[in-house]
C-alpha cells in the first residue's frame, strides 16, 4: 500500500511509509513501537487500488516508531469584554508526539 488514512486523537491523518508527523500525545518512550489499528482507508497511486472501510478496515494496521515527545508552539487565548474593564489572558501549549511511519499493512 502506498498511503493510509488513520484516526488518532480525534483527528485523521494521511500517512505514507517513512514519513514523520506530529500527533496528539501518545504514551511511550522514544524509540518504542506504536500500532494504529483505526485505519479508515488504504490506497495505492500506481495501481489505482483503494480500500475504504465502513467506518474501519478489518485487519488493517499502521506501524510506527516514536521519534520524540514535544510541545507545540504556545497559543494565547485573550478574552475582553468591552466597557467592563474585564479581560483575561491564558496561554496553552499542546502536548504532541512525533512518530515515523514504518509499515502499512492491509
Amino acid at each position: 500500500m502506498d498511503f493510509a488514512i488513520i484516526k488518532t486523537g480525534g483527528k485523521q491523518y494521511r500517512v505514507r511509509k517513512g514519513e514523520e508527523l506530529a500527533v496528539e500525545r501518545l504514551d511511550g518512550a522514544v524509540g518504542s513501537p506504536v500500532t494504529f489499528s483505526e485505519v479508515l482507508m488504504t490506497g495505492s497511486a500506481a495501481s489505482d487500488s483503494t480500500r475504504v472501510g465502513k467506518p474501519l478496515l478489518e485487519g488493517a494496521s499502521v506501524k510506527a516508531e516514536i521519534v520524540e515527545q514535544l510541545r507545540a508552539e504556545k497559543i494565547l487565548v485573550f478574552k475582553k469584554r468591552r466597557r467592563k474593564n474585564s479581560r483575561s489572558l491564558r496561554g496553552h501549549r499542546q502536548m504532541l508526539t512525533r512518530v515515523r511511519i514504518q509499515d502499512i499493512s492491509a
